[in-house]
C-alpha cells in the first residue's frame, strides 16, 4: 500500500463559502490548496502516457527499419535500451501520478472530514432536532469516502483518458489518417451510452444512499436503546423493522447493480466491434501494401490505447455520478448556517451578576404554535427560581432560552439589564451551567467526565469537592479504579442516579454564575436527593439558579416558584404563598402529601 506523508495541517478553507449548487464548481473549490499537487499528477500522467505511445512508435521502427532490413548489431542494442528506458519512464511517472493523486485525495477528504465534524457541532439545536443522527453519520463517512474515490480515481482517470486519447490519436494520425479516423467511429456511441446511464445511475445511487442512511439510523437507534428493547422483549419487532429497511436497501442496491450490469456489456460490445473493425481494415491495408508491417503492429497497440480509455471513460462517467451525488449530500450540510457563537457586542470583563428579567416573552418552534406565551417575571441575582407544571407546559423551553439554544420569537429577556441577544453565545454558555433531564456521559473515565468543559487542568481536590457536593464521591471511591473508572457508552455502566450525580458534579466544577437543573434529581432516591439538595443549598449562594422539578420538596426553599400550564405562568410566588392558594400547586402538594402519608402508614404497619 502506498504510504502517504501528508501535511500535518492541511490548507485552511471555509467550506461553507466554497460549496456551490454547481457540483463541478464545488468540487473544484474543494481542491483549493491542492491544485498544484493535482496538476503535478496530471503532468506525470502525460509523461507516462507519452512514454507508452513512444514504445509503440519504437516498435514500428524496430520492425520496419531493423528487423525487416536486417540491421542488427549496435542499433538493435540501442532499440532494446530505448524500450527499457521508456518502460522505466512510464513506470516511474505512473507511480508519481498515482502518489500525487492519492495525496491530493487524502488531503482534501481529511480537511473535509475535520471541517464537517466541526461544522455539525456548531449547527443550531433546531437543525439537530430535525436531522437524524444516522443520516449525519452516513454523510460524514460513506459520502465523504465516495468523494475520496472521486479525487483519487475518477477525476484523475478522466484526465488519463483524455491524455491517452490526445497523444495516441496524434500518433495514429502520423501512422495513417484513414486508420485513425476509422478507430474513432464508436467513440460517440460509447459517450452517448455513458451519458444515458449516468443520469439513471445517479438517481439509483442517490436512492441507495438515502436508504442506507435510513438503515444506519435504525441501527443507531436500536443500539442506543438496547436496554429498552430488551426490557420490553421487542427484539422480534426490531428485527422485523430492520429487515424491512434492509429489504428496501437490497431492492435499491439490486437496481443500482442492474444499471451497471446493463452498461458494461453494451460498452464492451461497442468497444469490441470497434477494435475488430480496426484490426480487419488495418490487416487488409497491410496485405495490399498500403501500410507496412511495423505500422500495422504499432497500430494494434495504439488502437487499444484509444479504445480502452474510451471504455474507461464510460465507466468513469458512470462512477462519477456517485461522487457528484455524494458531494451534493455533503454540501447540503455545509450550506447550513452555523450558530454564531460570537454574535453580540456586549461582553463584560468579568462574570455576570445574574439578574434576569423576562418581559412578555413568547416562543414557538413552529409558526402559529406557541410554546411560551406572555411570560413575565424578574429574577434577582442569587435567587433560586423553581419551575413546575405538567409535561409540555414550557418549562424546559424557557430555560433553553437562557443559553440561547433558541432565541425568543417575541418579547425580550434581559440579563443584568441588557438584552440577552446582545451577549455572544459563547460568553453566555461560559456563565451558565446545565444539568439535563437526561444526563449524557462520554465513554471515558469518571474524572474526564467531571472535568469535561472546564478547559483547564483541574486539581484532584477540586474534582473531589465537586463530587462530594453532588453526593457521588463515596460511590466513586467504591469502584476498583476510583476516578479512573471507565464508564460505558452514554454512561451505561452507571445507574441513572449515579449518572445524574456525575453530571451535577461536572456542572458544579464549572462554577457558573447561573445554574439550570432540569429535573436533575428525578432518578435518585429520597435520601440521595436530600443529600444533593443540602449540598446545592450551599453552592447556590450568590448564584442565580433555575430548578425544574416535580417534587414539592425540591422547590420548597425557592425564592420564587413559577407554575406553568400550556406555556403560561398561572401561579407565581413562594411555597408559603402558593400552598394556601387554590390551583395546580396546591393540588400537587395535596397529592404528594397524601402519597407520602400512605407510604409512612404502610411502612409503620409492616
Amino acid at each position: 500500500m502506498l504510504s502517504l506523508k501528508l501535511k500535518s495541517n492541511p490548507p485552511e478553507l471555509d467550506l461553507h463559502k466554497a460549496v456551490s449548487d454547481n457540483r463541478l464548481l464545488g468540487l473544484w473549490r474543494l481542491m483549493s490548496g491542492y491544485r498544484w499537487l493535482y496538476l503535478g499528477a496530471a503532468v506525470s500522467l502525460a509523461i507516462a502516457a507519452t512514454s507508452k505511445t513512444l514504445t509503440f512508435m519504437l516498435l514500428r521502427y524496430l520492425v520496419d527499419e531493423v528487423l525487416t532490413k536486417g540491421r542488427f548489431g549496435t542499433i538493435l542494442l540501442w532499440v532494446a535500451l530505448g524500450f527499457i528506458g521508456l518502460a522505466l519512464f512510464e513506470g516511474t511517472f505512473s507511480f508519481t501520478s498515482g502518489r500525487l493523486a492519492a495525496m491530493t485525495a487524502e488531503g482534501i477528504t481529511r480537511r473535509l472530514r475535520n471541517y464537517l465534524y466541526d461544522h455539525i457541532q456548531r449547527l443550531s439545536f433546531a437543525y439537530h432536532a430535525k436531522m437524524a443522527t444516522g443520516e449525519l453519520i452516513q454523510r460524514s463517512t460513506s459520502d465523504v469516502d465516495a468523494l475520496r474515490r472521486f479525487f483519487s480515481d475518477q477525476a484523475i482517470g478522466i484526465c488519463r483518458v483524455f491524455l491517452l486519447f490526445a497523444i495516441n490519436f496524434t500518433a495514429l494520425l502520423d501512422l495513417n489518417v484513414t486508420l485513425a479516423l476509422i478507430s474513432t467511429i464508436a467513440i460517440p456511441l460509447v459517450l452517448l451510452v455513458s451519458l444515458y446511464f449516468f443520469k439513471r445511475i445517479s438517481k439509483a445511487y442517490e436512492a441507495f444512499q438515502e436508504q442506507e442512511a435510513t438503515l444506519s439510523t435504525t441501527l443507531q437507534e436500536n443500539l442506543s436503546g438496547v436496554r429498552v428493547v430488551k426490557a420490553f422483549a421487542r427484539q422480534n419487532f426490531e428485527m422485523d423493522k430492520f429487515e424491512s429497511d434492509n429489504l428496501e436497501k437490497f431492492k435499491r442496491g439490486k437496481h443500482l447493480v442492474l444499471m451497471n450490469a446493463l452498461f458494461w456489456p453494451l460498452s464492451d460490445t461497442l468497444c469490441g466491434l470497434q477494435m475488430i473493425a480496426g484490426f480487419l481494415v488495418g490487416a487488409l491495408m497491410a496485405i495490399d501494401g498500403t501500410i507496412s508491417l511495423g505500422t500495422y503492429m504499432a497500430y494494434i497497440g495504439l488502437v487499444g490505447a484509444i479504445i480502452f480509455p474510451m471504455r474507461s471513460l464510460g465507466r468513469l462517467i458512470v462512477q462519477m455520478s456517485t461522487g457528484l451525488v455524494s458531494y451534493q449530500r455533503v454540501a447540503k450540510i455545509l450550506k447550513e448556517e452555523r450558530e454564531p457563537l460570537q454574535e453580540g457586542n456586549h461582553q463584560p470583563a468579568g462574570n455576570v451578576k445574574g439578574e434576569l428579567a423576562f418581559k412578555n416573552v413568547s416562543f414557538e418552534y413552529e409558526a402559529d404554535n406557541p410554546v411560551l406565551k406572555g411570560v413575565n417575571f424578574l429574577c434577582l441575582p442569587g435567587q433560586m427560581i423553581a419551575l413546575m407544571g405538567s409535561t409540555g407546559s414550557g418549562k424546559t423551553s424557557l430555560v433553553n432560552l437562557l443559553p440561547r439554544f433558541y432565541d425568543v420569537t417575541g418579547g425580550v429577556i434581559e440579563l443584568d439589564g441588557v438584552d440577552l441577544r446582545q451577549y455572544p453565545r459563547r460568553y453566555l454558555r461560559q456563565q451558565i451551567g446545565i444539568v439535563e433531564q437526561e444526563p449524557f456521559l462520554f465513554s471515558r473515565t469518571i474524572r474526564e467526565n467531571i472535568t469535561y468543559g472546564v478547559g483547564r487542568d483541574v486539581p484532584q481536590i477540586e474534582i473531589e469537592a465537586a463530587a462530594q457536593a453532588a453526593a457521588i464521591h463515596d460511590v466513586i471511591l467504591s469502584f476498583p479504579e476510583g476516578y479512573n473508572t471507565l464508564v460505558g457508552e452514554r454512561g451505561v455502566t452507571l445507574s441513572g442516579g449515579q449518572k445524574q450525580r456525575v453530571a451535577i458534579a461536572r456542572t458544579l466544577l464549572k462554577d457558573p454564575r447561573i445554574l439550570i437543573l432540569d429535573d436533575s434529581t428525578s432518578s435518585v432516591d429520597t435520601e440521595t436527593e436530600a443529600a444533593i439538595r443540602k449540598a446545592l443549598e450551599h453552592l447556590m449562594k450568590n448564584r442565580t439558579s433555575f430548578v425544574i422539578a416535580h417534587r414539592i420538596q425540591s422547590v420548597m426553599n425557592a425564592d420564587q416558584i413559577l407554575v406553568f400550564d400550556k406555556g403560561e405562568i398561572v401561579q407565581h410566588g413562594s411555597h408559603a404563598d402558593l400552598v394556601n392558594q387554590p390551583g395546580i400547586y396546591r393540588q400537587i402538594f395535596d397529592i404528594q402529601t397524601r402519597i407520602e402519608s400512605e407510604v409512612e402508614k404502610e411502612v409503620a404497619s409492616a
